[in-house]
C-alpha cells in the first residue's frame, strides 16, 4: 500500500521514530514485523537520500531465508519508488550466508583465497561426509560398540540403517560446532592427544572433521560454513576493510532475529561496532529450529535486554479471536510460574499479544463457538484421526467459504491425516505437508529419467525409471486406473508390474528392449505377458516413451527438461517446477561447461532425496495462500507464518511434545543406545570440551539430560505457535501412541496447561 495510506498503530509508530542507535523489538505472531522493518528501512534510505549518500552508503537489511529477501525487496522497492526514488538504490537485502559472501568476494586475499575460489554446495558437502563416514565405519566397524545395547549387538544389521543415519548426525554435528567455535580438525585434534582416555564418538568425529577438510582444500574450496568464519576473519584482519563496510553500510536492521547465531551476533556487531546502528526484530517464542543447530533465541532475548540498547515491542496482532489470544498468553505466563522443568530463561517471554484496536484496519476476528476446545479424552492414533476427519467434514459442510488445517508434529502423522481424507472423499491441500515434498516427487521422476538416458547400461535405472517414475504417472492412466504421483511401497503395486520390473533390470541389452531389431523383440521373451489382458499396450506404450525421450538427449538441457516434464506432468506446480529445473540447469551447464548429463540428473536426484533444495522452489519461496473448502495438513513447522480460522492440533502428548523430565521418550534417544543417551549431543559436549583445553569436566550422560530441557523448550515454542494459527477456533487433542495397549503415552504437560488454564477461563 502506499505509505501515504499508512496508519501506523502506536506500537508501530514507536519503531518508525527510529533515526539511530540500537533497538531491539520483541514482536508477536501476526503483528506485521516484515511490514514494519521493510517500512523503517525505506525511511532510513530516504533519510541517505536526502544527505546525499547514495552513492556509496546502503541500509543492510539480514533476514533469514531467501523467500525473505525477495519479500523485503519487493515490500522496500514499493515503499522507495513511492516516494519517488531509485528501486534497488540505496539498501541491500541478504541471508547471513550472503552477506558473508559479499565481504569475502571482496577481499579473499585476506582470508587466502584465491580470487575464483569456489563453495561447495550442500549435495557435494554432504556427499564427502558420508564417503568419509562410511570409510571410517568400514574400518572400525565396532566404534558405536560401546553405546549399543547386549541384545542389539549380537545382530547388528537390525540396525545397520540407523547407525549410518545416526553417523553422519554426529559427524555434520561435530564439523558445526567446530566451525561456529572458529576452530579447525588439527587444533582440536593437537588437543586431543594430550588428553587420556577412551573417546570413541569425538575421535569418529574428529577424523571424519579432516577427512572432510582436506577433501575442500584439494577442491580448492570452502563450505557454507566457512563463509561466514571467512568473512568474520575478513573484517577483523584488516581495520582499514571493516571501517570501509561500516561506512558502507550505516544501518543494519536484522530481521527473523530469533534464529540469529553466535557467528551472526559477532558479524553484525563488528559492522555496527561504530555507528552502532543496529535494528534487531524477531520473536524468542517463535524459535523453532534451534535443536543441536547454532541458532538462540537467548541471543535476541539479551540484547533487547541490554542497556545500550532501546527495547520495543510489537505486541498487537490481529490474527487471532480473543480468546485464542487469552489462551496463548496463559500458557506463556504458565510456562514461566508453573512449569516444573524450564527454567524462565527457556520458557515462553513476554510481550504478550494484545489485540488490535477496533477501527485498526486488521481487526481481530470473531471467535468460533466454541473458540477453544481441548478434547481432554486420550485416543488411539487411528482414534484421534477419525475424530478429526469427521469433524473437518462437519465443520466445512456448514463453512465451505472458510479455511482448517491439521496441524501434525511431523510428516508421517501428517501422511496419516491424509490417507484418512482420501478415503472419505474430504478435499485436502497437502503442498505444505513437506515443503518440498512435491518438489521431491517431481524431481525423483525426472531424475529416474535422465539417469536412464545418460547411463543405459547400468542395470538399477531402468527398473527403477519403470517403477517410481513412468508407472505412477504415465502407466495407470493407460491401465484404467487412478493416476498417483508416487507409490508407498513397491509391495502394493500390481504383481504384473513388479514383475516387468525385475524382468527390466535383468535386460543387458537396452537397445533390444526399445529399439528391437526385425524378430529379435525382447517383449516377445515374457511369456507371462499375454496373461494380463492390456499389458503388453501399456508396455508397448513405455517402449514408445523411452525411445522419444532417448532421442531427445540431442537437445540442449533445458529443452530436454521441459520435453520430459510436459510428457510426465499435468499439475501446474509440477509444470512450474520443471521450468525451474530448466532453467537451474541451463545456468549449471553455462557456469561449468564440463558438466554432462550424468552429471545434471544427479543434481536432481539429491533433490529428490531430500540432500539439498532449489532456492526459491519451497512453498515459503512460492508464497501460499490456505483454500476455502479445503483441509490443509502441514508439520507445526510448515505452518509457521500462516494462519486458518480454524485449526486442529494433533498428537499433543509426551513423546510429540516432552516436559524434559526423565520419565519421557525423546527422538533424538535411540531405544538400541544403552542408558537413554542422546549420542548427537554427547558428542558436541565433548567438543565444546575439548576446544577449551581439556576433557576433564565432560560428565556422561549431562549433555542429555540438557538436549531433553532444550528439546522441551523447542516444543513448548512450537506448541505456541500452532495455537497461534488459528483465527477464530483451535482445536486440542492428543493420542496415546502406537503402543497404546502396553504403554500408553500420557498428554503433554502443555496440554494439560491449556485444558486448565481452557477450564478456568470458561468458568
Amino acid at each position: 500500500m502506499p505509505t501515504s495510506d499508512f496508519t501506523p498503530r502506536p506500537a508501530q509508530a514507536r519503531i518508525l521514530e527510529y533515526t539511530g542507535g540500537r533497538l531491539g523489538i520483541s514482536a508477536v505472531p501476526g503483528s506485521g514485523k516484515t511490514f514494519t522493518l521493510s517500512l523503517l528501512a525505506a525511511q532510513l534510505v530516504e533519510k541517505l537520500a536526502a544527505e546525499g549518500a547514495m552513492d556509496n552508503r546502503e541500509v543492510l537489511v539480514v533476514t533469514f531465508t531467501n523467500s525473505a529477501v525477495e519479500n523485503f525487496r519487493l515490500r522496500i522497492n514499493q515503499f522507495v519508488t513511492g516516494q519517488g526514488l531509485l528501486p534497488g538504490v540505496g539498501y541491500r537485502v541478504r541471508t547471513l550466508h550472503g552477506l558473508a559472501h559479499d565481504i569475502v568476494r571482496e577481499r579473499p586475499g585476506l582470508v587466502g583465497l584465491s580470487e575464483d575460489f569456489g563453495i561447495v554446495d550442500e549435495r557435494t558437502a554432504l556427499e564427502i561426509k558420508r564417503e568419509a563416514v562410511i570409510n571410517y565405519l568400514t574400518q572400525h566397524p565396532d566404534v558405536f560398540a560401546p553405546f549399543i545395547k547386549p541384545d542389539f549387538l549380537d545382530n547388528p544389521r537390525r540396525i545397520e540403517r540407523y547407525l549410518l543415519d545416526d553417523a553422519l548426525e554426529i559427524a555434520d554435528a561435530v564439523i558445526r560446532i567446530a566451525k561456529n567455535q572458529r576452530t579447525d580438525a588439527a587444533r582440536l585434534r593437537n588437543t586431543r592427544s594430550r588428553q587420556s582416555g577412551s573417546w570413541p564418538l569425538l575421535d569418529f568425529g574428529l577424523q571424519i572433521f579432516s577427512d572432510y577438510q582436506r577433501s575442500l582444500n584439494l577442491r580448492g574450496a570452502i563450505d557454507f560454513d566457512d563463509l561466514i568464519v571467512l568473512a568474520l576473519q575478513a573484517l577483523e584482519a584488516d581495520p582499514g576493510f571493516l571501517a570501509r563496510m561500516q561506512s558502507r553500510w550505516p544501518y543494519v536492521l536484522e530481521d527473523e532475529a530469533q534464529d540469529s547465531s553466535l557467528l551472526q551476533e559477532q558479524m553484525l556487531g563488528l559492522l555496527t561496532g561504530v555507528h552502532g546502528n543496529w535494528v534487531r526484530v524477531g520473536d524468542p517464542n517463535q524459535a523453532i529450529n534451534t535443536t543441536f543447530t547454532s541458532a538462540d533465541p537467548r541471543f535476541l532475548r539479551h540484547f533487547v535486554a541490554r542497556p545500550d540498547v532501546t527495547a520495543r515491542p510489537l505486541p498487537n496482532s490481529g490474527r487471532s479471536a480473543q480468546p485464542i489470544i487469552d489462551l496463548a498468553n496463559a500458557l506463556a505466563s504458565w510456562s514461566r510460574t508453573s512449569h516444573p522443568v524450564l527454567s524462565k530463561e527457556d520458557a515462553l517471554s513476554p510481550p504478550a499479544i494484545q489485540p488490535t484496536d477496533p477501527d485498526d484496519p486488521q481487526p481481530n476476528p470473531p471467535p468460533g463457538n466454541p473458540a477453544v476446545y481441548i478434547y481432554d479424552r486420550g485416543l488411539t492414533p487411528d482414534e484421534e484421526i477419525d475424530v478429526i476427519v469427521k469433524s473437518a467434514a462437519t465443520w466445512l459442510g456448514k463453512n465451505p467459504e472458510q479455511t482448517v488445517a491439521v496441524l501434525a508434529p511431523d510428516n508421517w502423522r501428517g501422511f496419516q491425516v491424509i490417507q484418512s481424507l482420501e478415503r472419505e472423499n474430504i478435499p485436502f491441500d497437502d503442498s505444505l505437508l513437506r515443503t518440498n515434498n512435491s518438489v521431491r516427487v517431481a524431481a525423483n521422476a525426472l531424475a529416474r529419467i535422465l539417469l536412464y538416458i545418460s547411463e543405459p547400461h547400468t542395470p538399477s535405472h531402468l527398473p527403477r525409471l519403470w517403477l517410481e517414475s513412468w508407472w505412477p504417472r504415465r502407466g495407470l492412466p493407460a491401465s484404467g486406473e487412478k493416476p498417483v504421483a508416487s507409490i508407498a511401497s513397491e509391495d502394493e503395486l500390481p504383481e504384473a508390474v513388479r514383475t516387468f520390473g525385475r524382468a527390466l533390470g535383468k535386460a543387458n541389452q537396452p537397445e533390444r528392449v526399445f529399439f528391437p531389431a526385425p524378430g529379435d523383440d525382447w517383449l516377445d521373451e515374457i511369456g507371462w505377458i499375454h496373461d494380463h489382458p492390456g499389458f503388453s499396450a501399456v508396455a508397448e506404450s513405455f517402449r514408445a516413451d523411452l525411445r522419444r525421450w532417448t532421442s531427445a538427449t540431442v537437445l540442449p538441457i533445458d529443452e530436454l527438461v521441459l520435453t520430459l516434464g510436459n510428457d510426465l506432468f499435468t499439475e501446474p506446480s509440477d509444470l512450474a517446477f520443471a521450468h525451474s529445473v530448466a532453467v537451474l540447469l541451463a545456468r549449471r551447464v553455462r557456469e561449468q561447461p564440463h558438466l554432462r548429463l550424468p552429471d545434471l540428473a544427479k543434481e536432481l536426484e539429491e533433490i529428490a532425496q531430500n540432500r539439498r533444495r532449489i532456492v526459491g522452489m519451497s512453498d515459503d519461496a512460492l508464497g501460499y495462500e490456505p483454500t476455502p473448502g479445503k483441509v490443509t495438513v502441514a508439520t507445526m513447522h510448515g505452518a509457521k507464518g500462516l494462519e486458518w480460522d480454524r485449526v486442529y492440533l494433533a498428537s499433543v502428548n509426551s513423546y510429540s511434545y516432552p516436559s524434559g523430565t526423565d520419565d519421557e521418550d525423546y527422538r533424538g534417544e535411540r531405544w538400541f543406545v544403552r542408558d537413554n543417551l542422546n549420542l548427537t549431543a554427547e558428542v558436541i559436549a565433548q567438543t565444546e570440551q575439548l576446544h577449551m583445553g581439556t576433557l576433564d569436566d565432560y560428565i556422561p550422560g549431562a549433555a542429555t539430560r540438557q538436549a531433553r530441557i532444550a528439546i522441551a523448550a523447542e516444543r513448548l515454542r512450537l506448541l505456541y505457535v500452532g495455537i497461534t494459527r488459528a483465527r477464530r477456533e483451535l482445536i486440542v487433542l492428543y493420542n496415546t501412541g502406537r503402543n497404546h495397549e502396553t504403554r500408553p503415552l500420557t498428554p503433554a504437560l502443555g496440554f494439560q496447561a491449556l485444558l486448565h488454564l481452557s477450564n478456568r477461563s470458561n468458568q
